[in-house]
């Protein structure tokens, strides 16, 4: 048994190699799209919506400081957003212990104003918001321990509001992302991939062969 099965390796991949060459040589292209296809509706009718919400703080200057000092200090609060002290003061309203809410909230801050974006990211519409709100009032309360020692305080600008529809890709752009991005990959997969030997042309140029060369004495003597 062990000897047919070895005996009958080479000629299964034979059948193989031979049923791969009969395919013409695009095959990569529709079937990358096809994979490319399943998998963005895979994700779209399987993946779980996810919504965002945002508010807002803006740095105030206070006194006689300097205004230009609350844009540095809004930069620098910022990057305190998503410091275990900020997470460990909002756990309790946002609803989700630090190690969780970490991957929950993202900041932004601009170079041109003194203001602050905390975003907040949930399967829940709901907690979305809250988590938004814990970070930026856990935020806002830091800077006023400090306000009297640096002149600047952050003050709320919006509220974080409930949003109403996920910002997760629906399912009919889920399939059409993954059918482009199947084609995108079978395109570079057919620019890669050897070319077999009967796509290249190549210039065939006649050797000094006795005929030639008397063809050509003969061409040589009709001209003149």
């Amino acid at each position: 048994m062990t000897e047919s099965s070895e005996q009958q390796r080479p000629a299964v991949a034979r059948r193989l190699r031979t049923a791969l060459t009969r395919l013409p040589h695009w095959w990569p292209l529709p079937v990358c799209v096809l994979i490319g296809t399943a998998s963005g509706l895979s994700y779209g009718a399987f993946a779980a919506p996810q919504y965002e919400a945002t508010s807002y703080a803006m740095a105030v200057a206070e006194g006689e400081t300097d205004p230009s000092a609350a844009l540095g200090y809004a930069q620098s609060y910022g990057r305190l957003t998503t410091s275990d002290a900020t997470l460990s003061y909002a756990q309790g309203a946002a609803g989700e212990p630090v190690r969780e809410l970490r991957s929950h909230v993202t900041s932004e801050t601009s170079p041109d104003s003194p203001m602050i974006a905390v975003t907040g990211t949930s399967e829940d519409r709901h907690k979305a918001a809250d988590i938004a709100n814990a970070v930026i009032e856990a935020v806002i309360v830091s800077s006023g321990h400090v306000s009297k020692d640096t002149g600047v305080k952050l003050i709320k600008f919006t509220h974080a509001m409930t949003p109403d529809r996920p910002v997760s890709p629906s399912m009919p752009l889920g399939t059409a992302v993954g059918a482009a991005a199947g084609g995108l990959l079978g395109g570079l997969v057919l620019l890669v991939r050897p070319r077999r030997a009967g796509w290249s042309v190549s210039a065939q140029v006649p050797g000094p062969t006795a005929e030639g060369g008397n063809a050509a004495q003969d061409e040589r003597e009709l001209v003149r």
